[in-house]
């Protein structure tokens, strides 16, 4: 399934998932043009968990392995985040949107402590969002194309479905890691403990970073 826009408008310009967007955008610009340079790029800039920075734990929210990876995830900060940053507010929001991001590092740091695979991408902090979206929007639902066999088909699936059938999956993955992990395989390298971990976040920190006088439908004509 391939989410398309959700089905609430904004009622503030979303500044902020705004900014992240271009931001991460230009990032991604700059590693394509170093060519084959990137890797090393990469190494010094990604998370690596076996050589752990605090620095890096910023840095790597801001890159990304590919053209899909990287638009996957914008794709989902353009959708969910402009609602998530109306309830918050722009400075808020972009605080807890970091704070998402630092724990999916470290909980993926701590599942694999001898990694020295970079790790890098946004999902960790856009997955913190989503989990904030759940909360704050359990009954909006998700314009979503949905492939079938020889052609699309585009529907309207429930927010907790969507986000929870997304969650379950990035967990059951993680357990497949770790045992996979078990038997000598290290996998395919995809951080699904820093997503399980970012959703969490996000569920959890939405009740400390949400604004409880935007949950008013009339909210904005008093500012």
């Amino acid at each position: 399934m391939i989410p398309l826009r959700d089905i609430i408008p904004s009622r503030t310009t979303p500044l902020v998932t705004i900014v992240l967007i271009v931001a991460n955008v230009l990032v991604f610009l700059f590693e394509l043009s170093l060519g084959s340079s990137v890797d090393d790029f990469t190494r010094s800039w990604g998370l690596v968990p076996a050589a752990f920075s605090w620095v890096t734990v910023f840095t790597s929210m801001f890159l990304h392995g590919g053209l899909l990876h990287a638009g996957g995830n914008m794709l989902y900060l353009w959708i969910f985040g402009d609602n998530v940053e109306d309830r918050m507010g722009h400075g808020r929001f972009l605080a807890f949107y970091l704070l998402c991001g630092i724990a999916a590092g470290l909980a993926q740091t701590i599942s694999s402590p001898d990694s020295m695979l970079p790790m890098v991408g946004a999902s960790g902090a856009i997955a913190g969002v989503m989990g904030a979206y759940i909360v704050l929007y359990p009954r909006s639902k998700i314009v979503t194309l949905v492939p079938l066999i020889f052609f699309f088909r585009i529907i309207e699936v429930p927010a907790v479905f969507f986000l929870g059938i997304w969650f379950v999956m990035q967990f059951l993955s993680g357990v497949g890691s770790i045992v996979s992990a078990a038997g000598g395989d290290p996998g395919g390298g995809v951080a699904f403990w820093a997503h399980v971990a970012g959703f969490a976040a996000g569920a959890s920190g939405v009740f400390v970073f949400r604004r409880p006088e935007r949950e008013r439908v009339e909210w904005w004509h008093d500012v």
